[in-house]
């Protein structure tokens, strides 16, 4: 199972990248699937998720109204897309996978599948 996030790079304050994640080896329509962020210094946390239906989603307070989350189960792909950036969004974004669950949780421990991340730095 591979899970390669992309989108991130260098951006500007105000700008509106959309991060993807591409998975191999799993069928991400089958999951509840999510992003995380850790920021320099701070502990790993969850960003977003969305369940296996489509229905469930979850966004970390600071994101609301700015982050969306989407995924297109023909491509096996999860994206956030992310308007509006700050610098305290500055950070290494990762998607991730579970094994078994198919509901949204912002959880560390919920999953077990994990992309090598992309780092999102917002110039100020």
């Amino acid at each position: 199972v591979q899970l390669q996030a992309s989108g991130g790079g260098l951006v500007q304050t105000g700008g509106s990248p959309r991060l993807s994640c591409a998975a191999s080896g799993l069928t991400l329509a089958y999951y509840g699937i999510a992003w995380f962020r850790q920021a320099p210094g701070k502990e790993r946390e969850g960003v977003s998720c969305i369940a296996r239906s489509g229905n469930s989603v979850y966004y970390v307070e600071d994101g609301k109204g700015r982050f969306t989350i989407s995924r297109d189960n023909a491509k096996n792909t999860l994206y956030l897309q992310m308007n509006s950036l700050k610098p305290e969004d500055t950070g290494v974004y990762f998607c991730a996978a579970p094994m078994l669950t198919i509901s949204c949780s912002n959880l560390e421990r919920d999953y077990y599948y994990w992309g090598q991340g992309t780092q999102v730095t917002v110039s100020s």
